[in-house]
């Protein structure tokens, strides 16, 4: 610098700390400009004002530009995007506007970095792209900060948030400078920023207000934000989906002279198979049937690599809710040119099965080809059809289309009575939401023929696609059920035994010996406690390259092909098939069998994500119907017993509420593990899973879907006023007698299981 103007503009001083960003002292600026002496008083009171003004800020004994970030900055991880890209934002940011778009570059070796982890970057400044820097990793600083959802409550040091999640219990704490603005009783997202503070409670800061938690349909926006569910597709995706043509004739089997049908429910929000029966004339196979099944062929329109394929990925699955389904495609491919509507031409993979007498498969054969759906049916109206009752679309369709159908859903059931698939009867909830977005009804849907006949369809084609696969020795996703743990089917054993029935000991366990038990109490008071019992000890299915079998379809080989619109493992399947028959260039692509493993854990996980958002929507809407019965009476069932009370089914919607062991009685009760009781210390009452119960509402919390009960009447005998002091007839004697004879219990079964044979 000149002598002449020994004192840097402040322009001058901006550019150097934008270029200098690691040495932002107030020595590094004098030294760097040549200023000495008395000049450096002049300097400091331009860095003062400049200071004030916002220009600059002060850290520690250093200033920079509060619009930019230093070389070296904590950050908070992104999700990716769906180009496979990962982004992050700084921790702290006091600039004016938004906070300059960081993106993460890895080298090989490094941890993988989840959303929400936080880690120490090296910043390089970047020019010319959308982004302002690219960071390098230092190392990680913490995991992903946890993250809640709950109702702000406004105070006059900021708020509190009270979580909607059941299973929290404290309240978070927000200072005034981390509300976002949320008003006293929204419904926000926030993040833990710090441990408990001096009254005992977590800090943390609001990172979005999503507004009145009572507004029509917030219930399932409750659970897709706290399941982390992705409900907005990115623009590439959209435009990606929104440039999709209808696929053509070329190279296809033309099928559009076949007289499929689709059969779905009245709500049904997609179409993707379709099925159709033809009589066989081929004498030696008497009485058997040729059984179409296509499936639309979203591999086409999803290429492997594709912005679709990425973000299809990720979700791994649609989610369904009352009010709205949160889909793994776009509208434009899931509702439309994947959808397989009546009249319209439509790609599909299919398979035709040939089926003889007594349902059992002789052969199959898939192709690549076009159908074009005579008729979009619901499961109710097909049924009317078959039983006599046709109405103006279906009358046509009875004889030719509809009655052979359901002539090979009949043979089907010996093959399927020989092979024993677990038969679990759970009747299935309905809710049905007003156009108010409440709750309107709480039904139980009807099993139908129509429903049934569609899943054995389903079953057999998904049973072929593995078959298939494996003869091409092609690499492909299982769908795995692995038989139940010793434990649970011993903890089922001990509930049958309980309830007066058995199940069969001291040999390889099969569905058969399941299904005896279910068939045992079938009508009886412990009917749909068995049932839940049994669905209890079963494992959860999954995904995987290997094949483990499926305990509860009794099938050796089993991969699901019969809904790819929905379900990304059926697409990877759809893209083995065409790979192992040369059907185009759109099969399984050398990524997708390197990350076959991962893919298959990914989706398993985004699978159970789904299923425990929709069980908590569940719950939520029971609450908000239930809300307005508070007082009321209900009869139910114990479900089961914790040492903190019992869980009732009520008859009436099916839903699941909590008597708190205080509300049980006025005595001390033992909980039980082995026997899975809650015994009565003074009189011995037993509360067990499979007694009939009175119960009164107490309380119903729409938020967060709990239901609180108290106890009224046990197997039709009021619950006594005041303190027991004798024994009830027909009650256990006190504890000590029921300890003893648990503990005699516990030590039988462990002789037994370390004693030699």
């Amino acid at each position: 610098m000149s002598k002449s103007t020994p004192i840097p503009s402040r322009q001058e001083i901006l550019d150097w700390l934008n270029d200098n960003p690691g040495q932002s002292g107030k020595r590094d600026i004098a030294r760097a400009f040549g200023v000495s002496g008395q000049a450096k008083i002049e300097l400091k009171r331009i860095l003062r004002e400049m200071q004030a003004e916002g220009l600059i800020e002060k850290r520690s004994r250093k200033f920079r530009d509060p619009d930019s970030l230093p070389p070296v900055t904590v950050l908070r991880m992104l999700r990716e995007d769906a180009s496979g890209d990962q982004w992050a934002e700084p921790a702290e940011w006091s600039g004016e506007g938004p906070a300059p778009a960081v993106l993460f570059v890895s080298k090989q070796g490094e941890p993988a970095l989840a959303q929400g982890d936080r880690i120490l970057g090296r910043l390089t400044p970047v020019e010319g792209e959308s982004y302002g820097y690219q960071a390098r990793l230092i190392r990680k600083i913490g995991e992903a900060a946890h993250r809640i959802l709950g109702v702000f409550r406004k105070s006059t040091e900021g708020g509190r948030i009270m979580p909607i999640d059941k299973g929290l219990a404290n309240e978070w704490q927000v200072p005034a400078s981390a509300t976002l603005g949320a008003k006293d009783g929204e419904l926000v997202e926030a993040e833990q920023t710090g441990p408990r503070g001096r009254m005992g409670l977590p800090k943390a800061r609001v990172i979005e207000v999503l507004g009145d938690p009572g507004a029509p349909r917030a219930v399932s926006l409750i659970a897709i934000h706290q399941h982390g569910i992705p409900d907005d597709f990115p623009d590439a995706v959209v435009a990606e989906a929104d440039a999709a043509k209808p696929a053509t004739l070329d190279g296809r089997e033309d099928l559009t002279e076949l007289p499929f049908i689709t059969i779905d429910p009245a709500d049904a929000r997609d179409r993707d198979d379709a099925c159709l029966v033809i009589p066989d004339d081929d004498p030696k196979n008497e009485g058997g049937h040729l059984l179409w099944v296509a499936i639309a062929d979203v591999a086409h329109y999803v290429t492997p690599g594709s912005e679709l394929d990425r973000e299809a990925r990720k979700r791994g699955n649609s989610s369904y809710f009352p009010d709205r389904v949160v889909p793994m495609l776009p509208d434009s491919l899931s509702g439309d040119l994947c959808s397989l509507h009546e009249n319209v031409d439509r790609a599909v993979l299919a398979v035709r099965m040939k089926i003889d007498s007594f349902g059992r498969k002789i052969s199959h054969r898939f192709t690549r080809g076009m159908i074009r759906s005579v008729a979009s049916l619901e499961y109710a109206q097909v049924q009317a059809a078959q039983d006599g009752t046709p109405d103006e679309k279906t009358e046509d369709l009875v004889e030719d289309v509809i009655a052979p159908i359901y002539a090979c859903y009949q043979s089907l059931l010996h093959a399927r009575a020989q092979r024993q698939p677990l038969e679990l009867e759970l009747p299935e909830r309905q809710i049905v939401i007003g156009e108010d977005g409440k709750v309107a009804s709480i039904q139980f849907k009807e099993r139908l023929d129509a429903h049934k006949l569609i899943e054995e369809f389903m079953v057999l084609a998904n049973v072929a696609a593995a078959e298939e696969l494996e003869r091409l020795k092609r690499p492909l996703l299982y769908r795995v059920h692995e038989e139940p743990s010793l434990e649970k089917i011993e903890a089922l054993r001990e509930v049958a035994q309980a309830s007066g029935f058995t199940l069969a000991k001291g040999q390889v366990l099969k569905t058969a010996h399941l299904n005896n038990l279910l068939s045992q109490s079938e009508g009886s008071e412990f009917d749909e406690l068995l049932n839940m019992t049994t669905l209890r000890s079963m494992t959860q299915a999954y995904y995987y390259p290997q094949n483990f079998g499926h305990f509860g379809l009794a099938l050796r080989s089993y991969a699901h092909f019969t809904s790819p619109i929905r379900r990304y493992s059926d697409l990877i399947v759809h893209r083995a098939l065409i790979a192992g028959h040369g059907w185009g260039k759109d099969g399984l692509s050398a990524w997708d069998i390197e990350h076959l493993e991962e893919t298959a854990k990914q989706i398993s996980d985004t699978e159970r994500r789904s299923m425990a958002a929709e069980r908590d929507t569940t719950d939520r809407y029971l609450a908000a119907y239930l809300s307005e019965r508070v007082g009321s009476e209900f009869t139910g069932r114990i479900a089961g017993v914790q040492k903190f009370g019992a869980f009732v089914r009520l008859d009436e919607t099916g839903a699941d509420g909590l008597i708190p062991i205080r509300e049980i009685g006025r005595e001390f009760f033992h909980y039980d593990r082995d026997a899975q009781e809650l015994v009565g210390a003074e009189t011995g009452l037993t509360i067990k899973p499979g007694l009939r119960v009175t119960v009164r509402l107490a309380e119903a919390v729409p938020i967060t879907g709990g239901l609180m009960l108290e106890l009224l009447e046990v197997e039709g005998q009021n619950m006594p006023s005041g303190k027991r002091k004798g024994r009830r007839p027909g009650t256990k004697p006190p504890r000590k007698v029921a300890r003893g004879a648990s503990k005699k219990r516990a030590i039988a079964r462990k002789v037994k299981r370390t004693r030699k044979p």
